[in-house]
């Protein structure tokens, strides 16, 4: 091993040491709401930059700048999708849901929201919100165990196709995540990805800059010198990497990202512990600014790396390592610039840990809380609930791993998949429920269940050979989100009104203040 892989491994050591102790001194919990919302205490800076954090994932900083530097400025419709929808699940969703989970039985997952809004006392909604959510968070969880797998095998290994650097990476990296998961609970993700939040936004700032110095600033010249044939339309929203004009298919299928954020459970989770309306306030602003410098600067750095690097990752098809790859030509020669690119790399390892942390605990409070306590064992003690749901999460993160296996998996594509999942089965119903006095329990099931299955039938079941994605290029959020909402409707209006009781909760949350 040599000396700047040995530097860098100490960079490593060091971050995922101190992770490890902020999961040790939050070990303590003395019930459910402490282990699976942190008492409801969240801070404004501590919600916000968990929120985004627990959101980006690797995808930030690996799947969005690799998919710009493949296909230009054309790509970065996908990121005015997410900060659209960042700014409308803040202003619409984060005050109003924080109170009427706490106004609908101090509701502590999505799931119970669910059953506690309509009053579902055959656990229906709860049961089947559970098991979309197991489902699409193995999926979720196995492309951060594969952004993990991928920086170790490209840092200590000599590539992805390094198959024992992958796999290391892989179990590092879900080790670690799991220890100080199971450890602290609610308190000890939020607080490690806040850290992680301000690690990754420095590391996305500072790097493209540096890169973009490094070109001379004369972005047109570095592409066309790297062997782009039209430099002007690849920095065009509206071309792609060959030059072509990008379809109205494809872009409505990229701004369609910013739906699945109404149905985000360990974003939507963020809202709910938070302490009070006025942190809420503070808290959208801050996570705004951050979606905006950091999303800014990914799409940023994948078109200043096509100019800036030496090597050529197109044909090679390592895009995704894009940010790796620019690190560490920058910051080579000297012992002290190797253990800042290894700072900086902590980054990516921060984008990854932030999101898979977040996912495994809204896992382990599904199975625990609205599974097992809520419908196999009613009477199950506070100790043995909590413990069905720490081995939630060691299932979930094997099952992950199993996913994750494959060197070749595409971190875009799986947060993809799961993105879609979450964002057509639960977006319309947490939108509805929140703002509409009317939705009933049949429209919700209806509504949800029509979400899922089309994600299902248009990402995964092939027809003539190949999917409904990849004949129409239609994502299939846009198309799930739609049918959702529109069967949820139709469902409710035809079916009986709710219940005087839960028309007096929704009201109460237009007046109560908590």
């Amino acid at each position: 091993m040599s000396t700047n892989t040995i530097i860098i491994l100490v960079a490593f050591v060091v971050y995922m040491g101190m992770m490890i102790l902020i999961g040790a001194l939050n070990s303590k919990q003395s019930n459910n709401e402490d282990y699976f919302l942190g008492g409801r205490g969240l801070g404004s800076w501590t919600a916000a930059l968990s929120a985004q954090a627990s959101d980006m994932s690797g995808w930030l900083l690996m799947g969005l700048p690799g998919a710009i530097y493949v296909a230009g400025t054309g790509e970065v419709w996908i990121a005015i999708g997410l900060l659209i929808g960042t700014i409308l699940n803040w202003f619409l969703v984060a005050r109003r849901l924080r109170k009427y989970t706490i106004v609908a039985n101090n509701s502590l997952t999505i799931p119970s929201f669910f059953e506690n809004r309509f009053h579902d006392k055959r656990g229906i909604l709860k049961i089947v919100s559970s098991i979309i959510v197991i489902v699409f968070f193995a999926v979720y969880t196995a492309s951060a165990f594969a952004s993990g797998a991928k920086l170790f095998a490209n840092v200590f290994g000599t590539g992805a196709d390094d198959k024992t650097a992958y796999m290391i990476g892989l179990i590092v990296a879900g080790v670690v995540i799991l220890v100080y998961t199971l450890l602290g609970g609610f308190k000890a993700v939020c607080y490690t990805d806040f850290i992680q939040g301000l690690l990754m936004l420095v590391a996305i700032l500072a790097v493209p800059i540096i890169a973009y110095i490094g070109i001379g600033g004369d972005l047109p010249g570095a592409l066309a010198s790297k062997g782009v044939s039209d430099p002007q339309g690849f920095v065009s929203l509206m071309k792609d990497g060959e030059g072509n004009p990008i379809s109205f298919v494809s872009i409505i299928s990229n701004l369609g990202w910013a739906l699945g954020y109404f149905g985000m459970p360990h974003i939507l989770v963020r809202f709910m512990a938070i302490k009070s309306d006025k942190e809420v306030k503070k808290s959208r602003i801050i996570a705004i600014i951050w979606v905006i410098l950091s999303l800014g600067a990914a799409s940023f750095l994948g078109l200043v790396a096509r100019g800036f690097l030496s090597e050529d990752l197109v044909a090679s098809g390592k895009s995704e390592v894009v940010f790796i790859k620019t690190i560490q030509q920058i910051f080579s020669g000297n012992f002290v610039l190797v253990f800042i690119g290894g700072v900086f790399l902590c980054g990516i390892l921060a984008a990854i840990m932030s999101t898979a942390d977040s996912q495994l605990l809204v896992t382990a409070s599904a199975v625990s809380e609205d599974m097992y306590k809520g419908a196999i064992n009613k009477k199950a003690s506070e100790k043995s609930a909590l413990n069905v749901g720490r081995i939630a999460v060691v299932a979930v993160a094997i099952i992950a791993f199993v996913i994750a296996l494959d060197p070749n998996s595409s971190v875009m594509g799986l947060v993809s998949d799961a993105w879609a999942g979450f964002g057509a089965a639960f977006g319309p119903i947490i939108l509805l429920s929140l703002f509409w006095k009317r939705f009933n329990l049949p429209g919700a099931v209806a509504g949800m269940v029509t979400g899922f299955a089309t994600v299902i039938l248009w990402d995964y079941i092939p027809f003539g050979g190949q999917t409904l994605y990849k004949t129409t290029g239609l994502y299939s959020l846009v198309l799930g989100f739609a049918l959702a909402l529109v069967i949820a409707v139709i469902v409710t209006l035809i079916t009986k009104k709710p219940s005087k009781e839960i028309e007096e909760e929704f009201d109460k949350v237009n007046t109560v203040e908590i």
